[in-house]
């Protein structure tokens, strides 16, 4: 599905929380390396014209995505935050909004807060427990976040460009 495929779904009113995973959904893949700092975070066009939209369609809309590029020693947990501010900030400049951002920066496949586990969704359903999982969409581009959607109970999308 693309991202003017994901509105029409959202129009139809049967989904309240919508999860998005972060690179290759919100922003560009860089291959073979991470989002390091501001500077290397570019969003996808489609997906900013896409989240105004969005907004107004859905109660709730979290970010859930492993960063474990922290845990390497490649950039600091102050500078994931920075990037997220800030691209918070822009999301809130063309009229949409991020409400939550849940990360794990774990190495280890085992740790429950990393995807696909589903330690993400429960700090979501612990901090706003009346989110249910039949009224939830996860948005991802990788099998993993598919993965993740199942083991959560929810209903997962794989994104495509436009």
């Amino acid at each position: 599905m693309n991202y003017s495929d994901i509105t029409k779904l959202l129009q139809t009113g049967k989904y309240d929380t919508l999860l998005l995973d972060r690179d290759g959904v919100i922003n560009v893949l860089r291959p073979n390396d991470y989002v390091k700092s501001w500077e290397e975070f570019i969003f996808i066009p489609s997906f900013l014209e896409a989240i105004p939209q969005w907004s107004q369609l859905v109660s709730r809309i979290v970010i859930v995505t492993n960063q474990r590029g922290v845990a390497k020693g490649l950039f600091t947990e102050e500078a994931l935050n920075d990037i997220h501010q800030r691209m918070v900030e822009e999301i809130q400049q063309t009229g949409g909004r991020i409400d939550r951002i849940y990360y794990c920066t774990a190495l280890s496949k085992d740790d429950p807060n990393r995807k696909p586990q589903p330690g993400l969704f429960k700090q979501l359903q612990k901090e706003f427990p009346e989110t249910d999982p039949q009224r939830c969409l996860m948005i991802g581009d990788m099998p993993s976040d598919m993965e993740f959607a199942q083991n959560c109970g929810i209903e997962g999308i794989l994104i495509s460009e436009d």
